[in-house]
C-alpha cells in the first residue's frame, strides 16, 4: 500500500517547467527521459492526449488495463485516475491542455463533450490504434508541429489552439463509434455532464436529485436517459463511482476507516462500511488486507 494520505491531484503547472506555469497547455516530446516528480497512481485536472509510436508496456486509467501497441493515442479527462507503466524505448507526443484553453473562443461551450474520446459513455478509454500509415505521418507532423511551437517563448497561442484543434477533430474522425446516433443530441451530451460533475463532486454523495438539480432536470429524466444510453441507472452510475474512488483510498492510501468515511461523506462509519460490504461483498477492511497482499493497480 502506498505510503500516503491522499491520491495525488496534479494540475497542468506540475508537468510545466519554471518558464511555463502561466501556460493551459503544453505538447511535448513524450519518452523515456521525461521526468516528472509525479505519484503514480494520480489525477490530473485537465486533458491529456498522448500519441506513441515505438515501445511498449501498458496503460491502467480508472480501473481498465490497456495494452500499448504503437502506433496509438490515449485520452484521459478530468479526473480519472492513471498510472503508467511504459518500456526504455518508448516514444511519442503528449498534448495536455484546459478546457479554458480549448473553449476561450468558441461559442458552443459542449464542444470537448461533443468528443467522442472524452467522458465516454461506457467509461472505457480504449487507445485509438492508427491502421493507416499516412493517418499515423499527417497526426505526427501535428505534434511534432505543436511540440516545436511550445518551445517557443514567443509561441503563438492562436496557432496552438488551431494545432489542438486540428489533432482532436482528426482523431474523432478516425475514432470508432459503435452507434453514431449516440454521439449526437442532448442525451448524449447530458450523460456526458452528468459524468462530468460525478468526477468534480464524487466526494460529497450526493444523491441522484442533486445532480438532476446541478443539470437542471427532473431526477426520473436523468434516470431514463443514462438508463436508455448507458443500460445503467444514474444511482448505479454513482454507486460505481463511490466504489471505485473507496477502493483507490484503502488500497492507495493510509487513511482509516474514520477518515475515509468523512473524505467521502458518510453519515458514519457504521453505514459506510455497510455500503461497502453490500456493494462489493467484503468489508473494507478485508479488501484493505487483500490489496496489501495481492497490489491492485487501482
Amino acid at each position: 500500500m502506498k505510503n500516503q494520505k491522499q491520491l495525488p491531484v496534479y494540475s497542468l503547472t506540475s508537468f510545466s517547467t519554471n518558464d511555463k506555469v502561466t501556460r493551459q497547455f503544453q505538447a511535448e516530446v513524450f519518452d523515456a527521459n521525461r521526468h516528472f516528480a509525479v505519484q503514480y497512481p494520480h489525477r490530473h485536472d485537465f486533458f491529456e492526449v498522448l500519441y506513441l509510436y515505438k515501445g511498449s508496456g501498458y496503460h491502467i486509467i480508472d480501473s481498465n488495463r490497456y495494452e500499448v501497441h504503437p502506433p496509438c493515442v490515449f485520452f484521459m479527462s478530468p479526473g480519472q485516475a492513471h498510472k503508467l507503466t511504459f518500456s526504455h524505448d518508448i516514444e511519442g507526443y503528449i498534448y495536455i491542455f484546459t478546457s479554458e484553453f480549448y473553449l476561450v473562443e468558441k461559442n458552443n461551450l459542449n464542444s470537448l463533450l461533443e468528443l467522442p474520446f472524452f467522458f465516454t459513455l461506457q467509461h472505457t478509454n480504449p487507445p485509438l490504434q492508427i491502421e493507416r500509415r499516412e493517418d499515423q505521418q499527417f497526426i505526427e507532423s501535428l505534434f511534432v508541429k505543436s511540440a516545436e511551437e511550445a518551445l517557443k517563448k514567443d509561441y503563438d497561442c492562436q496557432l496552438m489552439r488551431s494545432l489542438l484543434e486540428l489533432i482532436l477533430s482528426y482523431l474523432a474522425h478516425l475514432y470508432p463509434n459503435s452507434d453514431p446516433l449516440l454521439t449526437k443530441g442532448k442525451g448524449h451530451l447530458l450523460v456526458k455532464r452528468f459524468y462530468q460533475l460525478a468526477e468534480e463532486h464524487y466526494k460529497k454523495n450526493l444523491n441522484v436529485a442533486q445532480y438532476a438539480d446541478l443539470l437542471n432536470i427532473t431526477p426520473n429524466y436523468l434516470t431514463a436517459t443514462t438508463k436508455r444510453l448507458t443500460g445503467k441507472s444514474s444511482l448505479r452510475i454513482l454507486k460505481e463511482k463511490q466504489i471505485l474512488e473507496i477502493k483507490r483510498l484503502l488500497s492507495q492510501t493510509t487513511l482509516d476507516m474514520q477518515e475515509i468515511a468523512n473524505q467521502m461523506h458518510f453519515e458514519d462509519q457504521s453505514y459506510f462500511t455497510k455500503f461497502f460490504r453490500r456493494e462489493t461483498g467484503k468489508t473494507p477492511l478485508r479488501f484493505r488486507m487483500e490489496s496489501q497482499s495481492s497490489p491492485s493497480d487501482l
